[in-house]
């Protein structure tokens, strides 16, 4: 679902990520993990052609397409609807004037979902089929964004994501700004998606107790480059950077 060769993102001479190999397949996880200003969030946002004013090269391609050569229309007819962006604060991208059923149904309409009976069912029935996989009820969606809770908009961003028929998710520390309960609600929706549908995911996190629950594989960044790579069991039990050590260490 997401293939990566020789990532490098620069703004002017200076490298910002550098990515030597990165493969998410279908029912996949694989977490991009370090401290802040290690290159992990701008390497997620390269994925899908969003870094404004940098300069990328290398192979990038997510679900079929080539994103470094893709015409903007293409790159626009797979973000959302075939790999969805979750943001650490998912409820800063909602307009606090638009219901949540609104937004939805208005995104299920841009992307042309549901308008024919073979596609899925009726609008409704695809949001009620959405909400429910992430443990939400039906009445979240009469609620305007400010009325929800942090966990919510999580899983509701996730719902959106499911709900345009997403086969991959990247997840930009998407549990950061919870406590541990809620933390664990929102892990538990991915894990399940990943297992009774296919989904790949591909998690941005600094919380590596939290990426031990999930993840198959991990990438360690330091300062733009990856310093380690390999099965989440080995790297996180026998670390052979010294870096990884360090985070390992600073775990509570």
């Amino acid at each position: 679902m997401i293939e990566v060769r020789d990532l490098k993102v620069r703004y002017g001479a200076r490298v910002v990520a550098d990515v030597p190999e990165l493969d998410v397949g279908e029912g996949e996880c694989v977490a991009i993990v370090g401290e802040s200003g290690s290159g992990k969030s701008t390497t997620l946002l390269s994925l899908l052609g969003l870094t404004q004013d940098a300069e990328i090269s290398g192979h990038v391609r997510v679900c079929g397409v080539d994103v470094l050569t893709a015409s903007p229309r293409r790159l626009r007819e797979i973000r959302g609807a075939r790999a969805a962006l979750v943001m650490q604060s998912p409820q800063a991208a909602l307009s606090p004037a638009t219901r949540l059923g609104v937004l939805m149904r208005r995104a299920l309409k841009l992307h042309g979902v549901g308008t024919a009976p073979s596609a899925g069912g009726t609008p409704d029935e695809i949001m009620d089929r959405a909400v429910e996989a992430v443990m939400l009820d039906r009445e979240i969606l009469r609620r305007y964004p400010h009325e929800i809770s942090g966990g919510q908009a999580q899983r509701f961003a996730i719902a959106l994501a499911i709900a345009l028929g997403a086969e991959v998710i990247l997840a930009d520390e998407p549990t950061s700004a919870l406590d541990v309960t809620v933390q664990a609600e929102v892990v538990a929706v991915l894990r399940g998606l990943r297992e009774e549908r296919g989904l790949a995911l591909l998690l941005v996190s600094h919380d590596l107790a939290l990426v031990s629950t999930i993840a198959d594989r991990v990438l360690v960044m330091k300062d733009g480059a990856v310093v380690e790579s390999g099965p989440a069991a080995r790297v996180l039990a026998e670390p052979s950077h010294p870096y990884t050590r360090e985070l390992l260490e600073a775990l509570p």
